[in-house]
């Protein structure tokens, strides 16, 4: 298994498309961060799946909107993380209530109807940009989280 991550995290340097490489295939959506109370602080929700071959990491959000720090709930304790898996024909869900994006240290106050964007940064993948619209405060999302 470290071998394949190994080969992965190499088979990306030169070759424009790479979709035949046992990589990861990732993509990003059910995308949202409720409308905050806070003027400095906000959550981000949103999965990511990896249709790939291959396991990968999220290893750091960035934005322009703010700080942005990876946060995993365990028994109902939230603690920031470095890193989190997303493994192979998997998904890495964030939720309320379990994994979350947080941003701090915010430059502008977040009101529903705006969006914000973030550049996730992986292991293995290259960057990931997806904008986050911003819902009311009780926003649930209704299909992403399961049946699948």
């Amino acid at each position: 298994m470290i071998g394949a991550l190994v080969l992965a995290g190499c088979g990306d340097s030169g070759s424009g498309s790479d979709s035949s490489a046992a990589g990861a295939e990732l993509s990003v959506g059910a995308a949202y961060i409720p409308q905050p109370v806070s003027d400095s602080m906000a959550a981000g929700f949103l999965t990511i799946t990896n249709k790939g071959d291959a396991e990968d990491e999220l290893t750091s959000v960035t934005s322009e909107a703010g700080d942005v720090t990876v946060h995993e709930t365990v028994d109902g304790t939230m603690k920031e993380v470095d890193r989190l898996p997303i493994p192979a024909h998997g998904r890495l869900v964030f939720k309320s209530g379990g994994n979350h994006l947080m941003f701090e240290k915010l430059k502008r106050q977040l009101k529903q109807g705006q969006t914000v964007s973030v550049e996730l940064h992986f292991a293995h993948s290259g960057p990931v940009t997806v904008k986050l619209p911003v819902k009311a405060a009780t926003y649930q999302p209704t299909a992403g989280h399961s049946g699948h």
